[in-house]
């Protein structure tokens, strides 16, 4: 593990902003952790359905602040892909070459979890599971897939939005909500704010990238935290929109099916509190196992995403066939015994993970002989980096 460690350490340039890593990694994890959290798969007269907490105990709907973490990884998504085209434009590589390289490393690894749930829901229906089962499993494992078309959309268009300024993304989501709620206005409207909502971080991370680091940063991070947490607060108190930064089924609105207002202001805040942590996890990852830690979740964060749904329901299955229904497992999430339950299988979750990770993090690697941990745009091509 010393070895592993060192190597790592080694593998990185000193240049690196190793903060934007921790991010990335940061936002990932939160959203696997929320989604273990807040979905529950409730057996009922032989069907599974899907069940949340926040549907039983809307007062937990604070929870869901934690772990909604998809404007921070638009923020950094943003940040690096306009300075990853930057770079590229400047070594000569053509828009097609650059948009390949990264949007491979994005559908690789999507195109294994197509494949593998094709053959399962086959293999579901043939062995006799009912088609409301197969559609519930099925469901959640595609769900979480529109933020990558989303994200697959933004990056090719980085030439065009990364000179965006986030207000104008921000202007639209704003307008749109006032014609969907305000002036009742058609429903289909709201889903403009699908791609504006997720500009809004997006583009503020390619400000970020062309502006850069210094004292600015750190007062646009206390303007967004404080200006978000506020404009998010009067929406939820005031302007009727649900405290829950989440999907809840059954509910009659959503903060994000599609974006409203009060995701968006909220995700400004939480762009503005991971602008304020740059500095403090900057110290923190000098330090070389804690970042071999976040360079190991960078170099398999779609491996992580795709896998999470499937490793939670695969343990679920698992559970049935050793006699459940199992407190937490199955049951319905309606109480603090499920709370407590669902936190002692954690675990048991990442451990599933795990095996899911080892056997299909291969497609999200890159050619063989090339590095990882190393600055988009600068691998190395050593023996002991390709082993790092």
């Amino acid at each position: 593990m010393r070895e592993l460690i060192r190597r790592i350490d080694a593998a990185t340039p000193a240049d690196r902003d190793r903060s934007v890593d921790a991010l990335r990694a940061f936002a990932i994890l939160g959203v696997v952790l929320g989604h273990w959290l807040v979905t529950a798969l409730v057996l009922d007269s032989g069907t599974v359905h899907a069940a949340s907490p926040l549907q039983h105990m809307p007062h937990l709907a604070p929870i869901s602040w934690a772990f909604q973490t998809l404007a921070v990884f638009f923020l950094v998504g943003g940040q690096v892909a306009t300075t990853s085209y930057a770079s590229a434009r400047a070594r000569g590589t053509t828009y097609g070459q650059w948009l390949r390289a990264r949007l491979g490393r994005l559908f690789r690894p999507v195109a294994a979890v197509l494949v593998v749930w094709l053959v399962a829901a086959g293999g579901l229906l043939a062995a006799g599971v009912g088609l409301d089962t197969v559609h519930t499993l099925i469901k959640l494992v595609l769900s979480p897939l529109w933020f990558l078309l989303v994200f697959a959309a933004m990056t090719a268009a980085t030439p065009l939005v990364s000179r965006v300024h986030p207000l104008w993304p921000l202007a639209v989501v704003l307008y749109v909500d006032v014609y969907r709620f305000g002036s009742g206005g058609e429903a289909w409207a709201g889903w403009i704010n699908l791609p504006a909502g997720w500009l809004v971080p997006y583009c503020l991370g390619a400000l970020w990238a062309r502006r850069g680091a210094g004292t600015s940063l750190r007062t646009t991070g206390w303007v967004l935290l404080v200006g978000g947490a506020a404009a998010t607060t009067l929406l939820v108190l005031f302007a009727g929109y649900p405290a829950s930064m989440v999907g809840v089924p059954g509910a009659a609105m959503s903060n994000l099916n599609p974006p409203t207002l009060a995701a968006v202001t909220f995700g400004l805040a939480q762009c503005g509190a991971a602008l304020l942590l740059l500095g403090p996890l900057r110290r923190a990852l000098r330090r070389p196992a804690l970042w071999a830690v976040v360079a190991l979740v960078n170099l398999s964060a779609m491996t992580i995403f795709l896998w999470h749904q499937t490793s939670m329901m695969a343990v679920t299955c698992l559970g049935l066939l050793a006699g459940g229904p199992l407190p937490g497992l199955h049951t319905v999430p309606d109480g603090g015994t499920w709370i407590l339950a669902r936190l002692l299988w954690l675990p048991v979750f990442a451990l599933m993970l795990t095996v899911c990770w080892l056997t299909f993090r291969t497609y999200e690697q890159p050619r063989r002989g090339r590095s990882r941990v190393v600055r988009e745009g600068r691998p190395a091509r050593t023996e002991e980096t390709r082993h790092a």
